[in-house]
């Protein structure tokens, strides 16, 4: 088994938490029948793709070196997608949301790397290589629709999710494991199903994350583009749905105008969508994002900003006025009869930052235990310190090693000897140690002295708020350790047989030594993998206009298979109809 990563500079830069989720594609677990997966997929999207895809699919395709009759390199994909600015890495699978967006802030494809079992060639809720691959590459060769997508992961990954978030992400993940795993528990998959389902029957207002994953669902993996009338795909999930991407073009499935509504609109991943929306071109997609991107905490911090991320109970980042981070997990705010933040806490590890570089000394070493403070103006001058001129600091005896009492507007109160201060690039204070500090608001203690050296975070208030730490290398990131991962299969003897009937088919159609002529295949099919479909239309396709009698013989056993499997007669005659149109 190969343990290399494919990579380029793209991927050398990476961030040791996003590169946590990056494993080996190991190309070669990839077994014959899986290439006439992709293959199937592969010819019927670009027979039936020609006429509903927007023009940068087809032509993506060919930029992007995606081969039809085999599965993609990882290698071969990045010496590639170079040339365009991106790069791809392989996963296991989903990872969590703002991982994912996070990758494309960096210009990466995201590629779960395993692909869908026979059964589910049409759709699979899994991600997959054809999902991946084939759906969202070609499309990221129109540079307008890249800067859409790398827009997006920048401020998609900064979305605060609720627990609700995180517990629905793993929900989501282990149905989509069990529905591709080949030894699956019809059991356990209802039980799966019934898990997401209680989910999304809690009554909770939709957190950030929630509502962008919306706008990601319904135009990177569900949208469409042009006009509503006469609209072309351009998602993904279309793009590699064959069954879908026919249906969605039909009256059954409701068009709508895209706009930041759509954010509000849910989804099930595990049925076709009843609507989509439709994008007049890529350019507008981008307004829609900044148009949401306004109402995130991310721009407009302030009292509902912290709120939410003390709601998700994880790690995030508030910023002050003056550029000060605070990057820990939230636990407590104290408002003004305004809705001003006058406080906040933290607890556990919390560091502190500007502009995303974390300030020395005032790591999570610094502040094992959580942070405090008060914010906002002064009383009795209506100031913050941090618009304080040197006469009024002079004034309120901000000199290092001098004691000094002060009270804010709120009515909370500091005393305690000033040790020293940390200013921004302006020449602003943003940070004030003091030493036998004393910090009281009403009757209520907030700091006591025997609690060590305080740090006064200066700020007047709260102007954005986001998921994560503002500096990456403050925290240790590198945890991941899902709760579910994907089935590695092994196979039986019978299905070892037909994988070397897959490759001797294979190895025809390329000019290559084989161990069994197509008659041999074909004789071994019939007695002994009777029910396979996929296998007599690679025959069909190789013997149509060259051996009439054989043809007929394989048409014959075609109609067989699908009188006993009337569910796959479509995907039979599709086949049929392709190998007919390209001969």
């Amino acid at each position: 088994m190969s343990l290399n990563i494919a990579s380029n500079p793209l991927i050398d830069k990476l961030p040791p938490h996003l590169k946590q989720f990056i494993k080996p594609q190991n190309y070669e677990e990839y077994t014959p029948v899986d290439h006439a997966v992709w293959r199937y997929v592969m010819r019927k999207n670009i027979t039936s793709l020609s006429k509903v895809a927007h023009d940068s699919y087809l032509n993506g395709l060919k930029k992007t070196g995606i081969s039809v009759n085999d599965i993609p390199s990882m290698y071969g994909m990045n010496r590639i997608l170079k040339e365009i600015g991106w790069a791809a890495v392989a996963v296991d699978g989903f990872i969590p949301p703002n991982a994912f967006m996070e990758f494309q802030a960096y210009n990466i494809l995201v590629i779960a790397s395993d692909i869908r079992q026979l059964e589910n060639i049409e759709y699979t809720p899994a991600p997959d290589i054809i999902h991946e691959a084939a759906g969202h590459a070609p499309i990221i060769a129109n540079p307008d629709y890249a800067e859409y997508l790398r827009r997006f992961g920048k401020i998609g990954c900064k979305a605060i999710s609720s627990k609700r978030d995180y517990d629905m992400y793993e929900a989501v993940r282990s149905l989509s494991i069990l529905k591709e795993a080949y030894d699956s528990n019809p059991k356990d998959i209802e039980e799966a199903e019934q898990r997401i389902l209680t989910l999304q029957n809690q009554k909770e207002d939709p957190s950030e994350m929630a509502l962008i994953r919306n706008l990601h669902w319904w135009t990177v993996e569900y949208g469409l583009i042009g006009s509503v009338e006469n609209p072309k795909i351009y998602g993904a999930g279309l793009l590699s749905s064959i069954g879908e991407s026919e249906w969605c073009m039909t009256d059954h499935v409701q068009k709508l105008p895209y706009s930041p509504k759509a954010a509000f609109q849910d989804f099930d991943i595990t049925k076709p969508q009843p609507q989509l929306f439709v994008t007049p071109d890529f350019a507008y997609l981008c307004q829609v994002l900044e148009e949401f991107a306004d109402t995130m905490a991310l721009r407009k911090g302030g009292h509902r900003g912290l709120a939410k991320l003390i709601e998700s109970e994880n790690l995030g980042t508030i910023e002050l006025s003056t550029g000060l981070q605070i990057s820990g997990v939230f636990t407590r705010m104290i408002k003004n009869e305004d809705n001003e933040v006058i406080y906040f806490e933290t607890k556990g590890p919390t560091a502190l930052s500007f502009r995303e570089k974390e300030l020395i000394g005032h790591g999570i070493e610094a502040h094992p235990d959580g942070m405090r403070s008060p914010l906002g103006k002064l009383k009795g001058i209506n100031l913050a310190i941090e618009n304080m001129s040197p006469r009024d600091l002079k004034a309120y005896n901000f000199y290092d090693g001098e004691y000094i009492e002060f009270e804010f507007e709120s009515g909370i109160t500091i005393a305690g000897t000033n040790i020293t201060g940390i200013r921004n690039i302006k020449g602003e204070l943003i940070l004030i140690q003091f030493s036998e500090c004393t910090i009281m608001y009403n009757d209520e203690y907030l700091f006591k002295p025997e609690w060590g050296t305080f740090d006064l975070a200066v700020g007047k208030e709260i102007v954005s708020a986001f998921s994560g730490p503002a500096d990456d290398l403050s925290f240790n990131l590198v945890t991941h350790n899902p709760s579910s991962t994907t089935a590695k299969r092994t196979y039986s003897d019978k299905e070892e047989e037909l994988h070397s009937l897959y490759q001797s088919v294979k190895n025809i159609r390329e000019g290559k030594n084989t161990m069994f002529s197509l008659e041999a295949v074909f004789d071994i099919l019939k007695k002994d993998h009777s029910s396979d479909w996929l296998l007599p239309l690679e025959i069909y396709e190789l013997t149509y206009n060259r051996d009439k009698n054989f043809t007929i013989q394989i048409a014959q056993h075609l109609e067989e298979i699908q009188s006993k499997k009337p569910k796959i007669k479509h995907l039979i005659n599709s086949g049929l109809e392709i190998t007919h149109k390209n001969s």
